[in-house]
């Protein structure tokens, strides 16, 4: 199944929009800050002004609706990934950044594309 965040302005009439004129169905809500729907095989991440996705970042560039759209990579041992890909000249954008569902990190392709490492939040 592909994943793919994109950043919205408003959560609420983001889910609406997806749902009503694109057969997207909720599967999961965090409130204000992110919601999850899913259409077919695609997940998209609707990551509103609250979510972790939305911070600023170490140098001061603050991701916006529209510029920082990024496929999502799940793994597993974020920090172990990340020192290793450093290790071969692997640009990150960020360092990592935990929130209530995981951490996450922003690598970029050999392009400048930027790409998301997330690692779920473990389970109690």
């Amino acid at each position: 199944m592909a994943t793919v965040r994109y950043l919205v302005s408003d959560v609420d009439a983001a889910v609406g929009f997806y749902n009503r004129y694109l057969g997207f169905v909720t599967e999961e809500r965090f409130g204000a800050a992110m919601a999850i729907i899913r259409r077919g095989d695609l997940r998209l991440w609707l990551a509103g002004p609250l979510a972790s996705a939305s911070q600023a970042l170490p140098d001061g560039r603050q991701p916006e609706t529209g510029g920082w759209n990024r496929i999502v990579i799940e793994v597993l041992g974020l920090e172990d990934l990340r020192a290793q890909m450093i290790k071969t000249g692997v640009i990150f954008r960020s360092e990592v950044i935990s929130g209530p569902g995981g951490s996450q990190v922003l690598c970029e392709d050999p392009s400048g594309n930027p790409i998301e490492l997330f690692e779920p939040a473990q389970s109690a």
